[in-house]
């Protein structure tokens, strides 16, 4: 999935939002219930974006025009080394509409999920303006 690939490396938020399904699901590798629906996924990622540091993709497993794509990656959350994998699932628009998030190692996941608790608040406000702004532009 180089389009989703390329927007993440280049912090283009608006590009990957773009490339979401409306009805996506995300699936958090710190949280058990997913996630459904866009705004409040691409303010996950949003959180993501701000938690994450020296973030980069190391490979993509997957046929260039199949609908399954494993995007193996390394970041770091503070002082702890995270290597994990985005999984995507396009739909028959070519839509992304699931989004597996796993990481590793637990020391890695535990800093994750508090620095993620941190970004809550924000998180759901950003998700709520979203939701806002479309249901103010779809009228």
């Amino acid at each position: 999935m180089r389009a989703f690939r390329a927007a993440v490396e280049a912090h283009d938020l608006d590009a990957v939002e773009a490339l979401l399904a409306d009805d996506v699901v995300f699936s958090s590798p710190v949280v058990f219930k997913p996630y459904r629906g866009k705004a409040i996924t691409v303010a996950i990622l949003r959180a993501v974006e701000r938690v994450f540091e020296d973030f980069r993709y190391e490979r993509v497993i997957g046929e260039a025009d199949g609908r399954d794509h494993a995007l193996v990656f390394t970041a770091r959350v503070g002082d702890r080394e995270i290597n994990g994998c985005d999984f995507l699932h396009l739909d028959a628009s070519g839509r992304i509409d699931e989004l597996t998030v796993m990481v590793r190692p637990l020391s890695g996941a535990q800093a994750l999920q508090t620095a993620m608790a941190a970004q809550f608040e924000r998180i759901a406000e950003e998700a709520r303006e979203t939701r806002e702004t479309r249901a103010g532009s779809a009228g």
